[in-house]
């Protein structure tokens, strides 16, 4: 038990000694998956036959004359993704509810038996009501959900792969360092090329399955979060 507790106490240790006495290092971009999508040449779209002829041209439809398109389309491509989040929600929902019941059981005559008893029973008791119960509920409830998020940003990603239907799978980073902390953006999902405007850019509300994270790593962030034995208490004690 003391073993998993100390390795567990290292491993999350580990992330925080990277930035002591020093700024936080950035993700290595190296050996990444982007990069390996930018050396992957793909598969050649034109014959090796008409390649001179098409480069002799000004005017010939390839992405690097003066009139050819340049959006991303192929694996290793870059394009830019634009994240503008302006969105309000606010829900209120309030319920009521009551209920009366009432229930009265009286026996006046059973075989005669109610008065026979009523003699021996003390003064003020009696069978007639011989049982009553009434109950009352009530219950309310009011909720509310408030909720503004605004955010603007640009970020560079690259095709990984194009999908037998044309579909391009992209994934973008970006890693800001100001001071000793350092600010992080990523972006994934599935985009069509047809919706990638002229500019070679698009916006995350055409961008399926997307996956946007922004965040940070560094001595405010690390101020800002609970320590580790914290968060494993409140998710331990039952109260």
């Amino acid at each position: 038990m003391r073993l998993p507790l100390m390795l567990l106490l290292a491993v999350a240790g580990c992330a925080r000694m990277d930035h002591i006495g020093k700024p936080p290092s950035f993700t290595p971009t190296m050996n990444t998956t982007e990069q390996l999508a930018m050396l992957d040449p793909g598969l050649p779209l034109e014959s090796a036959g008409r390649v001179p002829v098409r480069e002799a041209s000004l005017w010939d439809g390839g992405r690097k004359s003066l009139l050819g398109d340049r959006r991303a389309a192929r694996r290793g491509d870059i394009l830019t993704v634009v994240v503008e989040i302006d969105e309000e929600a606010e829900i209120s929902n309030a319920t009521s509810r009551a209920r009366n019941g009432s229930e009265n059981l009286a026996i006046p005559d059973l075989f005669g038996l109610p008065q026979r008893v009523n003699r021996n029973l003390p003064e003020g008791a009696s069978l007639d009501p011989a049982v009553g119960i009434s109950s009352t509920s009530r219950s309310g409830g009011n909720g509310s959900v408030k909720r503004s998020e605004e955010l603007t940003l640009r970020v560079a990603a690259t095709v990984m792969q194009v999908l037998p239907n044309g579909v391009l799978e992209i994934q973008g980073s970006q890693e800001v360092r100001v001071n000793f902390e350092l600010r992080e953006m990523l972006v994934t999902g599935f985009v069509r090329p047809e919706d990638i405007s002229r500019q070679n850019e698009i916006t995350y509300d055409k961008i399926a399955a997307a996956r946007i994270s922004y965040g940070g790593r560094g001595q405010i962030t690390d101020v800002q979060q609970p320590r580790i034995g914290q968060q494993v208490l409140d998710v331990v004690l039952p109260f």
